[in-house]
């Protein structure tokens, strides 16, 4: 089995899973491996802090990001990125940059539509968004540009966790991060 690290880089609207899916899949990791989470609010507190939400800042986010992802799985670790990182060129730069230091990216599209992420928004933050009270906000009035092929799709609106978290699984098996599951 492979033990070379790895980064899975889940992308998403704000809502739409990526923390809740992140928390999963570290449960079921961390008995097998070595894993780190880089969660997108968290990153912002400490490692990005004071940049906005401009299309560069976030570029410069997704970077940042990329940069303390490749620097663990070059260790082993088997990092979990739960960032909305909205544009396609900046994931698809973590990915070149990955690739060229030899470490596995897999990217993990958690889709929902709006009316999905209106609907459990607690925070009211698409309510203020589609007032004109949050400008930059990603999915409203900043664009998210989803993954054209993500090597998984999980569908938080329509399926359990537990199976978006097989098909991510699944995928690292695959590529020999995991051992094959028993008979």
């Amino acid at each position: 089995m492979n033990r070379r690290g790895f980064i899975l880089w889940l992308t998403g609207m704000s809502g739409a899973g990526k923390s809740t899916l992140s928390r999963a899949l570290r449960e079921r990791l961390a008995p097998e491996r070595a894993v780190e989470v880089l969660d997108g609010d968290e990153v912002r507190t400490w490692l990005t802090r004071g940049l906005g939400f401009s299309r560069e800042d976030r570029e410069e986010n997704a970077r940042r990001i990329g940069h303390v992802a490749r620097l663990l799985a070059r260790h082993g670790v088997g990092v979990i990125v739960a960032a909305i990182s909205p544009y396609q060129g900046s994931r698809a730069e973590v990915r070149a940059l990955a690739a060229e230091a030899q470490v596995d990216f897999v990217e993990v599209y958690i889709e929902a539509p709006l009316d999905a992420l209106i609907s459990r928004d607690v925070k009211g933050l698409y309510k203020k968004a589609l007032a004109g009270e949050l400008p930059h906000f990603t999915g409203v009035s900043d664009p998210y540009e989803a993954p054209e092929s993500p090597d998984v799709t999980v569908r938080s609106a329509t399926e359990p966790v537990e199976a978006g978290v097989e098909r991510v699984l699944d995928a690292l098996r695959a590529r020999g991060h995991l051992s094959p599951r028993a008979a």
